[in-house]
């Protein structure tokens, strides 16, 4: 007869004494265990001890995590977190190094634990930790004299114990004072200082400022880009990444004010990080990165291809402003800009005010600005008044005629040979283009928290946006000439122009050059070759019989998507828990029952390689519980403020699960794929349609394998019951063909 479930079947150790064999009745309380445990070694004061799982994680068990205990699991009887955190909160004010020095660490690895993480705090510790950071320099600076090696291991523990505490979210950063944030950018800015003790003030100084509005102004008044720039230029990757990590959370949090450039100050070195939009484009920062961590011989780990993929979203969204800016039509300023263009085709000067009359001043700009291709040739400057692309469009043009000057006269003069409804028109494109590379490149879009997708190219120039254009216009001018379009074939034509650029941009280049040869490859003719072999993969039949055995037939798919479905919900999946410090990472698991009744689910330290067991997931949500399952903003978890939470990718990936009354398991799906699989999957349990896109996308590919394999021609073929055997070895290879 199997054991109730209530008990549980553990082996209980102390030190110095035999491991204790167990039967734990989960119904009575913790306390009654601890004390039936202590009377049997003899132990007093039952109160002071508590019971840790005596694994790596050495976590406490607690009313709210006791049933995370299985059979055979093997815990020990250690002191209660509360004298625990007493002890070390005394231990650590030590007047001897040694004992100093490990109290300081066993805080680090206790710390970890949020039972002990409470009662710590509870005891004032955060401050004390800061205390010591803050007036521990002198005493700090003795023992770096007298025991070298021990000053980093003893900066190291405090400040990992720190960071472990503040992990938890019990306290709020809001509470620090200046003087401890200089203290932590002093070890920073700090020529040679100990790796670890670096790392976690870096990691610090980049929870500060995504926490609190406030400490983002101590902090930016502490940091310049100066005194970061030595850590690009290192080997350790970690360094590297928690360097970009402070720069992009300075930049994440700056007022909009502060974002933009000032041109007199372009070229200043080490000025304060809050002025973000002159140090992005400095060269200096950006072939540091280029030459030092994305060129190095390292490969590039997620966490630095997320970091990368952030600073390139942030300085791309620099151009916002100018996106979303209108032309004035009655600004001088802006309309001799549009005279610049003029001038530079076609090589003439501003006529002054004397020159002929009016009349004809007017007829020569309105022929002009036709052949540059504006729409509305008598005063272009209304193209402009479209957002987006609005100034941003003009910037480009601009630049294009005065960077690539051969290239723009070529394709204006070349255009404005043509006839008219073969010509090019280069100022509508321009517009046009410049909002394509803005939607492609998601301009004006917070980071998503869950990308890695970089592209190498745009940190290989100072002005990556417009070198961009540059190359893209000038494929849009070969496209037109290519298809032989005319005007009224110009949506037709961008439609080609970004399938080019998009095919391009996949196989991710390592410089503008590398995307310029991609683009070669890819011209109208390849186009078409590429679209006409994916329609013949998705080939569908409109003949009535073949769409009424279509119709026939989609029942069962569905059916066999559902079943997908389902048992990819019995292997489960690893749901990562959105905190401001990514580095931090925690998980979850969750798993539907194999008769599909139940949803396991359970926290995890890290994230699993492979399937969780079911009886590593403690706690269970009953299918028929399950009331609705809600996506998007509609979470609860959504509607919680803060830059990450809004986020649109995050967004995306959102789901909940309602039970009993206002009672929500809230998901964040590791990618697009898992979230379609786990909503197509609930939604099947609750009896409701299947929506997705991957379910849509599924029935397609299966429905066409399927029709395809009915209408095949097989009268008078007999298929066999069995495969055909494998024929024997020939006697010899002779005819086989030696390429080389």
């Amino acid at each position: 007869m199997p054991p109730p479930a209530d008990i549980v079947k553990v082996a209980i150790e102390w030190p110095g004494a035999f491991p204790k064999l167990m039967e734990i009745d989960q119904k009575k309380p913790l306390s009654a265990i601890i004390k039936e445990v202590c009377e049997g070694w003899n132990l007093p004061s039952p109160e002071t001890y508590a019971l840790q799982n005596a694994d790596a994680t050495n976590f406490y068990i607690t009313e709210k995590n006791r049933n995370n205990i299985k059979n055979g699991s093997i815990l020990r009887l250690t002191t209660s977190a509360a004298q625990m955190a007493l002890q070390l909160h005394e231990r650590i004010q030590s007047t001897s190094m040694d004992m100093k020095l490990d109290a300081l660490k066993d805080l680090a690895n206790s710390s970890r634990d949020i039972t002990f993480a409470q009662e710590f705090i509870n005891l004032d510790g955060i401050s004390l930790l800061t205390q010591m950071v803050e007036s521990g320099t002198e005493q700090y600076k003795k023992l770096q004299k007298i025991m070298k090696p021990c000053f980093g291991d003893l900066l190291s523990f405090t400040l990992t114990a720190f960071v472990e505490l503040m992990d938890h979210g019990i306290v709020s950063w809001d509470t620090f004072s200046v003087a401890f944030i200089k203290k932590i950018a002093g070890y920073v800015c700090k020529s040679a200082m100990d790796t670890a003790v670096l790392q976690r003030s870096l990691a610090i100084l980049e929870s500060m400022v995504l926490n609190s509005q406030d400490l983002y102004q101590k902090v930016a008044k502490e940091i310049t880009i100066g005194q970061l720039i030595p850590h690009l230029q290192g080997t350790d990757q970690d360094i590297q990444t928690y360097t970009i990590a402070v720069i992009n959370a300075l930049f994440l949090k700056a007022p909009e004010e502060k974002r933009q450039s000032d041109e007199d100050n372009v070229n200043i070195l080490g000025c304060p990080l809050t002025e973000m939009a002159h140090i992005l484009a400095q060269k200096q920062l950006r072939s540091i990165i280029l030459s030092n961590v994305i060129r190095s011989n390292k490969p590039i780990n997620d966490e630095m291809a997320h970091q990368l993929y952030v600073l390139q979203v942030l300085t791309f969204n620099l151009l916002e402003d100018r996106m979303m800016t209108k032309m004035d039509p009655q600004d001088q300023a802006q309309r001799d800009i549009i005279f610049e263009l003029r001038r530079i085709a076609f090589d003439v000067e501003c006529e002054s005010n004397n020159s002929g009359s009016i009349e004809k001043r007017k007829s020569m700009y309105t022929r002009d600005y036709k052949k540059l291709g504006f729409i509305n040739h008598v005063n272009p400057a209304v193209d402009f008044t479209q957002i987006p692309p609005g100034m941003l469009a003009l910037d480009n043009m601009l630049y294009f005629a005065r960077q690539h000057q051969d290239a723009y006269i070529r394709i204006v003069l070349e255009n404005s040979s043509r006839e008219d409804k073969h010509e090019c028109p280069f100022g509508r494109s321009s517009i046009e283009l410049t909002k394509m590379l803005c939607e492609i490149l998601k301009v004006g879009e917070l980071p998503s928290e869950n990308c890695h997708d970089f592209h190498p190219m745009f940190f290989t120039h100072d002005r990556s946006f417009e070198e961009f254009f540059c190359i893209c216009i000038q494929l849009l001018n070969k496209t037109w000439k290519e298809m032989r379009a005319t005007s009224e074939d110009f949506n037709k034509v961008m439609q080609v122009v970004k399938e080019q650029i998009t095919r391009a941009l996949t196989v991710k280049p390592n410089s503008l050059d590398q995307f310029k040869s991609r683009l070669q490859n890819l011209s109208y003719t390849e186009i078409l070759k590429l679209r006409q072999s994916e329609r013949m993969n998705q080939e569908d039949f409109q003949s009535r019989p073949i769409l009424e055995l279509r119709e026939k037939i989609q029942p069962e798919i569905m059916e066999l998507i559902k079943q997908q479905r389902l048992n990819r919900l019995c292997e489960g999946t690893a749901f990562r828990k959105i905190s401001s410090r990514r580095r931090q990472d925690k998980f979850w698991y969750c798993r539907l029952s194999p008769n599909h009744k139940v949803l396991h689910y359970s926290d995890l330290e890290e994230n699993p390689q492979g399937e969780v067991p079911y009886d590593s997931l403690q706690d269970k949500l009953p299918v028929a519980d399950i009331k609705a399952v809600v996506t998007g903003k509609d979470c609860p978890h959504m509607k919680e403020k803060g830059a990450l939470k809004q986020n649109k990718e995050v967004l995306e990936l959102a789901f909940s699960v309602l039970y009993e009354s206002d009672e929500y398991l809230n998901f964040i799906a590791p990618d697009k794929h898992e979230y379609c699989v786990w909503t197509d999957g609930l939604n099947a349990l609750l009896g409701k349609e299947m929506t997705s896109e991957f379910t849509r996308s599924d029935m397609d590919t299966l429905l066409n394998m399927e029709m395809k394999l009915r209408l095949l021609d097989l009268e008078n073929i007999q298929i066999p019951d069995v495969p055909p055997p494998i024929p024997k070895e020939p006697s010899n290879y002779d005819f086989v063909y030696d390429c080389n």
